[in-house]
């Protein structure tokens, strides 16, 4: 039988709830990924008022990517998902889609929304393989661009105590 370390890996990936000891790497990873990032303070904030749900995966020891979404009511919202660059295509984003979506569904959510540029189809195939579905268009919605978001829906199941 593998042994879990404290990061919930069992010789692959592994979730856990995001802390401040992950902002550096998961600031990093924010810059790499996208070209309007979040400022660092913003991730210092999730973790430290409990604002979202914010989850780092873990792969031999180092966050390989991040999550960060929030529960509001019944509507779990998908703020950010990133894996460094070198480690996509290996299931790492799916696995934190997956996390978020069940834990908005153990916290009553019925739903889940996103924002996705309008270009990034590798992030809108793995919306679409989540059952989301496009809703509407922001225009101009990425201010660094100028680029259309697509705004994603998704029913999830009812969970929790619904």
């Amino acid at each position: 039988m593998k042994r879990r370390s404290p990061s919930g890996e069992s010789g692959g990936v592994g979730i856990r709830p995001m802390s401040l000891r992950d902002v550096d790497a998961v600031h990093a990873i924010e810059r790499e990924v996208f070209s309007s990032p979040w400022s660092r303070a913003s991730f210092e904030r999730e973790c430290r008022e409990k604002i979202s749900s914010s989850w780092v995966a873990v792969l031999d020891g180092a966050v390989a990517g991040y999550a960060v979404s929030w529960v509001v009511c019944d509507e779990v919202h998908i703020g950010n998902i990133a894996v460094r660059p070198r480690l996509q295509r290996r299931g790492i984003g799916t696995r934190l889609l997956a996390r978020v979506l069940e834990e908005g569904v153990s916290r009553g959510a019925r739903l889940a929304t996103l924002e996705a540029r309008e270009s990034n189809v590798r992030a809108l195939g793995l919306y679409e393989r989540f059952s989301f579905r496009p809703v509407a268009i922001r225009k101009r919605y990425y201010s660094d661009s100028g680029e259309d978001a697509i705004v994603m829906i998704a029913d999830l199941p009812c969970g929790g105590d619904g």
